[in-house]
């Protein structure tokens, strides 16, 4: 049996709430972890009025604003699976996330209510899990502000999604080796 190359693609979103469904996702960033440089980035139209004033206040995102410079939905899943398609080639594309449980369920449910198939099947891999299994941690330690003191990170979180697309691609370089 032949294995696939993995190519791994960090993504990262920013919604407007906590769960799918009920709660909007706003932005889609993306990068292949080993080459930030292939990246996607794009603004979502939201789904709904339901938001969490905090989770706006922290990106800066008004859905108002969204409504009109965001894609649809149904474009924007599909314009996200033709980059992970031509990111990974004939590879197979892992998705890579800084607690991937909450990103991974937005790009899922996205994923298959707007697309009908999701590119990166039905598993995520974490950061935060991968960091804690590297250095024998605990979770509270997992925080991203420790891996980055302790991996000697140079770039940071900033809740743009492209730029933590990035960031969390250099925390999982540095933590993989």
């Amino acid at each position: 049996m032949t294995i696939k190359r993995e190519v791994f693609i960090s993504v990262d979103i920013e919604a407007s709430g906590p769960i799918p469904g009920e709660y909007s996702l706003l932005s889609i960033g993306a990068c292949d972890a080993y080459r930030p440089e292939n990246s996607f980035s794009c603004l979502v139209k939201p789904t709904s009025d339901n938001a969490v004033p905090e989770a706006l206040a922290v990106t800066g995102l008004s859905l108002d604003k969204l409504q009109l410079e965001g894609k649809a939905p149904p474009d924007a899943m599909a314009r996200f699976a033709d980059w992970v398609s031509t990111c990974s080639g004939s590879g197979t594309p892992v998705f890579v996330g800084l607690n991937a449980g909450f990103d991974w369920s937005f790009i899922n449910y996205y994923f298959i209510r707007y697309y009908g198939s999701n590119p990166f099947g039905i598993a995520a891999l974490d950061i935060k899990a991968l960091f804690m299994g590297a250095r024998g941690c605990s979770w509270k330690e997992t925080k991203s502000s420790n891996m980055k003191q302790v991996t000697g990170a140079l770039t940071e979180g900033t809740h743009d999604a492209l730029e933590d697309a990035r960031f969390q691609a250099e925390l999982f370089r540095r933590i993989r080796g």
